[in-house]
C-alpha cells in the first residue's frame, strides 16, 4: 500500500518561515520525481517545486528564490523550505511522487496571516 503524508504546515507570520515534509512509504522512492503542488481557496491546484529522482529541481516562478525543495532517499522524504512566505503563499500544500505511476498525499495546511 503506497502513503504519502505531509506535515510540517501551521499558521506563520508573513515574512516567516516552515518546513513542509512528506514522508512516502510502499514504493521504491529514489526512483521517483517528488513535486509539491498548493491549491488556495476558489483556485485550482499549482505545481509549486519539483525534485526528479537524480536531484535536479524546478519551481514556479511565484516561489523561485524564496521555496526549496529537497529530497533525502534514506529516509524516504521529500522537503519543501518555505521562507519569506506572503499571504498568498496561503493554501494546502500536497506532495505528489511520480514515475508513471502517480500517488498524492493528503495535503497540509499553511496560513501566512498576521
Amino acid at each position: 500500500q503506497v502513503r504519502l503524508v505531509e506535515s510540517g504546515g501551521g499558521l506563520v507570520q508573513p515574512g516567516g518561515s516552515l518546513r513542509l515534509s512528506c514522508a512516502a512509504s510502499g514504493i521504491i522512492f529514489s526512483r521517483y520525481a517528488m513535486r509539491w503542488y498548493r491549491q488556495a481557496p476558489g483556485k485550482e491546484r499549482e505545481l509549486v517545486a519539483v525534485i526528479t529522482s537524480d536531484g535536479n529541481t524546478n519551481y514556479a516562478d511565484s516561489v523561485k528564490g524564496r521555496f526549496t525543495i529537497s529530497r533525502d532517499n534514506a529516509k524516504n522524504t521529500s522537503y519543501l523550505q518555505l521562507n519569506s512566505l506572503k499571504a498568498e503563499d496561503t493554501a494546502v500544500y500536497y506532495c505528489n511522487a511520480w514515475s508513471g505511476n502517480v500517488y498524492w498525499g493528503q495535503g497540509t495546511q499553511v496560513t501566512v496571516s498576521s
